[in-house]
Order: C-alpha cells, then structure tokens, then sequence
C-alpha cells in the first residue's frame, strides 16, 4: 500500500481518496477495462479493510478511472490460464472483494459509466446506491460462458427486481441499457453522461452531512431486516437504536436542532 495526502493506493490497480467525510474507492486498471484479476480482487478486500476500519469515513463512493466502462467483470484472459486447482485458490480472493464491498458498514455508492458487467455488475449491485449515466450498460452474462454470478448477483439481483425479473435477467445473460435499467431499479438515480462520479460524490456529501453513527447504525437495520418477517425485523430496528439512544451524536443532534445550528458530530 502506498500513501501519498489524502490518497491511498491498494496494489498496482485500486487506489482510495478521501474527500474530507466521504472516500472514493477508484477501481484503476484502465488498459484491462477494470477486469478484475486475482491481485485486483486481493487490492479491493485490502482497500475495503481498511475503509472498515476507519470511523471518519462516513459514505464511501466507488469509481472507475476508465472512460467507457465501470467494469467489465473477471478477468477471463486470466482465468483462461487457470488449472481447476487455480481456480479453487482463486475463488476466496475473489468472494472477499465482493462482500469486502457487501459488507461496508457506511452507506455506499456506487458510480457507473459504460459498461458494468458480471462481477462488475455485482459489485455495484454490493453498494446501497447506483447513481449511473446514460452510457451504462449492465448485465450478468455469466450462463453465457458457463459459470454462475459468483460475486452476490443470483442474491442481490432479486432484492433490487423481484425473483421472476432477476432470473430472466441471469438466464438469457442479457444487457441492459440506462434507461431500462431505470424503469426496472437497478439505477436509484440517471444522470447525464460523464455526470455519474460528481453525482455520486455530491450525494454522498449530502448523505455525510449527517450523523455517522446514526448512518452506520441505519444501514445495519436495513440490511439485517431485509427479508425478515415484520416481527423480527423491527427488533432488528430496536436493537440498532438501542445502539445509538444513548450515544453522543443522538446529543449533539438534539442540541443543533434546539440552538438552531449545524450539528458537530462526535462520531461516537
């Protein structure tokens, strides 16, 4: 890991930059068109540790350096080297980029332009947001070269579309365009082209604007109530804010609003 201000590079291809509360995970492999090899899966779950563990990061946005695509996938030029014995020491490296995004404990978005395929796709689709221009197209055509979305899609693509669209979707391994992939929701938000990372990174502004540990806390009844019956989901509610009741940015919330000014969050 090299470190240079406010910037961070994970490897040869995965670099963090933080703008004050937000951080930027830039996937940076521009001649491979982002695909993501072994050492680029390995600099993702390296990058997403140590975003983890940092508590003044409050939304982190993830970006592509490339101008026509966010991502295209697997490396399949690599994987097409593999022995079945490499591919088996592979997959760990590989699930831990995608749930390494997955499991994020900030609000995450993701930035799209072009083309965001197969693992690509996925690791969008790991984010809580998608804010993506006109040029993107996305798909999960892994039956097409006869494997399975490995990276969260046959798990994420029916929480966002319904279990009936997401399995027309992975089937036919067809590709989306912007706009039907607005109607369907698999885009929270359409920009103009070459808009999506300054979109995203302006949301994310707004979304930092507010309590971390009420953010954090938020995302996590969110995703561990998802799926849950009523019941059981709103403990999972309860108990998040139970965490956050007593906490010093439930004070100072409280605070600002009564003095009229602009919270300073503790984060604690």
């Amino acid at each position: 890991m090299a470190e240079q201000g406010d910037e961070r590079r994970f490897g040869e291809h995965v670099v963090v930059r933080r703008h004050e509360y937000v951080a930027e995970l830039v996937l940076d492999r521009p001649k491979a068109m982002n695909a993501v090899s072994t050492a680029m899966a390995r600099s993702v779950a390296e990058a997403c540790v140590h975003l983890a563990g940092d508590r003044d990061v409050r939304v982190a946005v993830l970006t592509s350096t490339h101008e026509r695509a966010f991502c295209v996938g697997a490396d399949l030029k690599e994987r097409n080297s593999f022995t079945d014995a490499d591919l088996m020491r592979q997959r760990p490296v590989a699930r831990a980029a995608y749930t390494g995004v997955l499991e994020l404990p900030m609000p995450t978005i993701a930035a799209v332009h072009g083309f965001a395929l197969g693992g690509g796709f996925e690791l969008a689709l790991s984010c809580d947001l998608i804010v993506a221009d006109r040029t993107a197209v996305l798909g999960l055509p892994e039956v097409s070269v006869g494997v399975i979305p490995g990276g969260g899609g046959t798990q994420l693509l029916p929480r966002r579309v319904g279990a009936a669209r997401a399995a027309e979707l992975i089937f036919t391994a067809r590709r989306l365009e912007a706009a039907e992939a607005r109607e369907l929701g698999l885009i929270d938000d359409l920009v103009a082209e070459g808009r999506d990372r300054a979109e995203a990174l302006a949301l994310a502004g707004r979304i930092a604007a507010n309590s971390p540990v009420g953010l954090r806390a938020a995302k996590r009844a969110l995703r561990l109530g998802h799926g849950l019956d009523l019941r059981t989901g709103l403990e999972v509610e309860d108990a998040a804010w139970r965490s956050v009741a007593f906490s010093g940015d439930r004070a100072e919330g409280v605070a600002a609003f009564n003095e009229k000014r602009s919270p300073r969050w503790p984060g604690e």
